[in-house]
């Protein structure tokens, strides 16, 4: 479903633009997103379901409620981000679950779940209550398809350093990135940053990794180089290293490839290249400042 401004979306229902606003501000629906210059931009498929109620009852306050049991058509990131935006934890459950019926697990988190939760974060801010309550309800929801992910059927394993912290969307991108890596049949292992390498013995030797892949945005070079050189003590030379999401500063050319920002394309190019295959859009990226000698 698309989006519409302001008049169309009023011009459907049959009221004024005004009007539209007012039931905005008191309702808290329909909920628009805001373009880049303040205008509203209106989820059609929250317009065309309160229309729909509202030719029913003849009441908005009624017709709204019933648009928002109902659904708004197919899941869409602005219904899940307004199911947030209310603490309403059924629907947020219900969208995904609609979502699930038509998208594949991948799908209905790179086009569903992450949008809304970074779009809720652009909105109001990732220090708000509902970004919070948005943030929990995904990571809550991720780790449960995590659990009923199918059994490793390859032999590699991927190391995933993720330098994000709690309650930032990039800690929802590493998670959805590992869950998309688990339901490609790889054993996968995360493990925070801040770890000391002299500690991670253990965790190499039961992965054995293939590739190790840095994620979130708060990366301290120094700690990454010690990290990668612990990692390739256990993998060897042939270790790839990968950046996910712009991890490490862009500072010229080396060994480490970027996978991408979407979880489902950086799997395709991580895979590829365990597999000796070459898929668009892997780029060569900056490891400078990183010591890989210890």
């Amino acid at each position: 479903m698309g989006v519409i401004r302001t008049n169309a979306a009023a011009a459907m229902l049959g009221v004024s633009p005004n009007t539209l606003r007012s039931w905005e501000r008191r309702f808290g629906f329909p909920e628009p997103r805001r373009t880049a210059g303040g205008h509203r931009q209106f989820d059609l498929g929250q317009i065309e379901a309160l229309r729909s109620a509202f030719e029913e009852t003849h009441n908005v306050s009624s017709a709204i409620a019933i648009a928002r049991e109902r659904g708004s058509g197919p899941a869409s990131p602005a219904r899940l981000k307004s199911a947030f935006a209310r603490f309403d934890e059924g629907e947020a459950n219900r969208i995904l679950e609609e979502s699930l019926a038509v998208r594949s697990v991948e799908r209905t988190v790179e086009e569903v779940l992450l949008p809304a939760v970074e779009t809720l974060a652009e909105d109001g801010g990732d220090e708000g209550p509902e970004h919070g309550f948005a943030w929990r309800w995904a990571t809550s929801w991720l780790a449960a398809a995590m659990r009923v992910a199918p059994a490793a059927s390859r032999d590699e394993g991927v190391i995933i350093f993720d330098a994000s912290s709690a309650c930032d969307v990039e800690s929802l991108y590493a998670q959805a990135f590992e869950l998309a890596l688990r339901r490609r049949g790889l054993r996968t292992l995360t493990l925070a940053v801040g770890l000391d390498p002299a500690r991670m013995a253990r965790a190499l030797h039961a992965v054995e990794p293939r590739a190790v892949v840095l994620a979130g945005r708060s990366v301290d070079l120094d700690s990454i180089g010690r990290l990668v050189f612990a990692a390739r003590r256990i993998g060897g030379d042939a270790l790839a290293i990968y950046d996910f999401r712009g991890a490490l500063p862009d500072t010229g050319a080396s060994t480490v490839t970027r996978l991408g920002v979407t979880p489902i394309a950086a799997v395709d190019v991580l895979v590829a290249g365990l597999d000796g295959r070459e898929v668009w859009p892997a780029v060569p990226t900056g490891l400078d400042g990183i010591s890989l000698a210890g």
